[in-house]
């Protein structure tokens, strides 16, 4: 019995080429290193900037007799930190030649994110309720909570310094309300110098 041949002989079909399978297997491992890797753009000289500024924005609003215009003084502030933060983050970032929002840094971003503005929620609604009393304690809860997400993807240090945020918050919650502003100065000022500074030395500003 005789076989049956095609009439034309099947596609040949070359390898892939050896630099374009090693190209390939490069840019997996780049890809997996980086989401791997921990977020360092969080600039420790950013967080000393901020702490600096807000013992000045505690002084003053430590001199306003009644408790609205100390905490207005906060508020008329509140768009500066995060001014400071992004300037120096892209600037650490710029100097270690690292993208900002790739991989850990996007990570870090949404995850911090959320409890960011569910804080701008709830000042909006305590405030205009004229809940004044609650509003450090929740201002410090939800940074400290937005800090210990997105630090999930950074630096070990990063979480640590927003636990002790969370537990600032807890205090200034059920302390008296003439101690409320100092704790917020005390846990903006001292928590972002102390932990700033050693972030700085030890991962690159």
């Amino acid at each position: 019995m005789t076989s049956v041949r095609p009439l034309r002989p099947p596609p040949h079909q070359d390898p892939p080429a050896l630099h374009h399978r090693a190209m390939d297997n490069l840019a997996f491992i780049r890809d997996t290193m980086e989401a791997a890797g921990s977020f360092t753009a969080v600039s420790g000289w950013g967080m000393v900037a901020i702490g600096l500024l807000a013992i000045i924005v505690a002084v003053i609003a430590g001199r306003e007799p009644a408790q609205l215009a100390a905490l207005n003084v906060w508020l008329a502030s509140s768009f500066m930190p995060p001014v400071i933060m992004l300037w120096a983050m892209v600037r650490k970032a710029r100097a270690a030649r690292m993208p900002l929002l790739s991989g850990p840094g996007r990570k870090f971003v949404l995850s911090f994110s959320p409890p960011m503005l569910v804080g701008a929620l709830l000042t909006l609604v305590l405030y205009r309720a004229g809940f004044l009393e609650a509003i450090p304690g929740v201002w410090l809860l939800l940074y400290g909570t937005a800090v210990v997400a997105g630090g999930a993807f950074s630096v070990k240090i990063v979480p640590v310094m927003g636990l002790c945020f969370m537990a600032a918050g807890a205090v200034a919650l059920f302390a008296p309300l003439s101690w409320q502003m100092w704790i917020l100065g005390a846990a903006f000022g001292g928590l972002h110098i102390g932990f700033g500074l050693p972030i700085a030395r030890r991962h690159g500003g």
